[in-house]
């Protein structure tokens, strides 16, 4: 197994190489607005996950996936140029989740900031159900409630 700084700096360059030659382009129409937003190496080296993003409808999604599974070849052999490393890893690209993961979360957080408004207004006109403050007091001798009656129960003193 290979030391993990050097499956995260292996990481970064293959992350580098093929962002760098997606930026050049390639020759097939179907990809579309691609970004490479993580890269994972495996501990033995051998093999890279490569996480991207696709800026467009579902259409274009599926046919830029297509187009990087067609040119995976090409990219590796771009890869094995650009490291120094005796083997080259295999490479797999995978759509990354977070752009629908985060439009989700903001939809659940726009959801609960309506509702804290919904019962924010309906708590302004609001009154209690029962006295303002239910709570029995003493007052400072310890005696007798706040409402003049005599203590009742455990603690009252005879």
């Amino acid at each position: 197994m290979a030391d993990p700084q050097r499956a995260r700096k292996m990481a970064d360059r293959i992350k580098e190489v093929v962002a760098r030659r997606l930026d050049k382009g390639l020759r097939d129409p179907r990809l579309g607005f691609v970004t490479i937003t993580d890269v994972r190496v495996t501990g033995d080296l051998q093999h890279a996950s490569i996480f991207y993003t696709v800026y467009g409808s579902d259409e274009e999604r599926a046919d830029s996936a297509a187009a990087l599974k067609a040119a995976t070849g090409m990219l590796r052999t771009e890869v094995g140029k650009n490291i120094t490393a005796r083997l080259t890893p295999s490479l797999e690209f995978i759509a990354d989740a977070l752009p629908d993961t985060s439009a989700h979360l903001e939809d659940l957080l726009a959801q609960a900031q309506m509702r804290d408004l919904q019962v924010q207004q309906a708590a302004v006109g609001a009154t209690y159900a029962g006295d303002a403050d239910p709570y029995k007091h003493d007052d400072e001798d310890g005696d007798e409630d706040v409402d003049g009656t005599a203590p009742s129960g455990p603690d009252a003193r005879v």
